[in-house]
């Protein structure tokens, strides 16, 4: 398994222009986790040895450890995701990072939008929990809501398509 310096530089670069003080993705051959801000953490790398050009990467630690041998899945989707296929007349709202998909405010609190929910850009479609921290989500184009392509509650990863809309 190779890991390219420069995805890696990027993806840091990525994580402090949007505030992002930690960072974590695993999966069957990878774990890696960046965090910044605290002391020293690490960057875990499941092959390999670390190389000098991630020392540039202050105020980043990296140390390799042995990769996880089998990795469960972070969540199901839901039925609704079973037809999730890209379709190019829709806009998908990804998320931006590593946490946990709130739908609403809070537990007694009704959900920001509904399948058949009119959005304009801007406005707060759930919130994801990162590091103890409420993150709003909000839509970055207007249209109507086709599909909700998580569970309310579960673990998400960063890129994982939340939304499915309908140009307005």
């Amino acid at each position: 398994m190779n890991i390219d310096i420069d995805h890696i530089r990027a993806l840091v670069a990525a994580l402090a222009d949007g505030g992002v003080t930690e960072f974590e993705f695993e999966d069957e051959a990878v774990r890696l986790r960046i965090a910044r801000g605290a002391p020293p953490q690490s960057v875990v790398i499941a092959q390999g040895a670390p190389s000098a050009a991630y020392a540039s990467m202050a105020p980043y630690a990296v140390s390799q450890e042995a990769g996880p041998q089998s990795v469960p899945p972070l969540s199901q989707p839901p039925a609704s995701a079973a037809g999730a296929a890209d379709d190019p007349k829709a806009t998908y709202l990804t998320c931006p990072f590593v946490g946990t998909f709130y739908r609403a405010a809070s537990p007694d609190a009704p959900p920001f939008v509904e399948i058949g929910s009119k959005v304009r850009e801007g406005q707060t479609l759930c919130i994801v929990e990162a590091m103890k921290l409420m993150n709003e989500i909000e839509a970055d184009a207007s249209g109507t809501i086709v599909d909700i392509l998580v569970e309310n509650g579960k673990p998400v990863e960063f890129g994982q398509k939340l939304f499915k809309l309908a140009p307005a």
